[in-house]
């Protein structure tokens, strides 16, 4: 399975902010430099993230992105849920996890199993964690790095 890298820019660019943000509004711009991610990819990243509830815009100078509520709260699920299309480790397994030819198929308990751990490995990382392991990178490596 692999995410897209519209999941893996979403999650870069909340972690950034995690790590910037101690109350004040962080630029995109200087989000895309230090993860060197497109300008307007973040644009449009961001628009999803704010419409997703999981940022909120300040407007004029010295404006930017917030999180629009605590690391702790928001999920690794939340930021893939609100970028990308559901996650499903098959093809024909819709949203609720189900597959048309399920009383046929002998792996769809194999493939349903996956889904649900998936769900719950995600489900159970917040961007505060990824936040502190960023910070904690920076002190090991003797503070080089694009995240502080």
């Amino acid at each position: 399975m692999l995410l897209t890298r519209k999941v893996q820019y979403a999650v870069q660019a909340l972690v950034d902010i995690a790590c910037h943000s101690p109350g004040r509004p962080v630029a995109l711009k200087d989000i895309a430099y230090r993860e060197a991610i497109p300008l307007p990819y973040l644009e449009q990243l961001f628009f999803r993230l704010k419409k997703g509830f999981l940022v909120t815009a300040v407007r004029g100078p010295g404006g930017g992105y917030l999180l629009a509520r605590h690391g702790s709260t928001i999920r690794i699920s939340d930021i893939i849920a609100t970028v990308e299309e559901p996650l499903r480790p098959v093809a024909c397994m819709d949203e609720r996890k189900e597959c048309d030819r399920r009383i046929r198929c002998a792996a769809h308990g194999v493939w349903h199993d996956l889904g649900a751990r998936i769900a719950s490995f995600l489900d159970g990382i917040t961007l505060e964690d990824l936040a502190r392991e960023a910070r904690q990178r920076v002190v090991e490596e003797g503070g080089r790095s694009s995240i502080l």
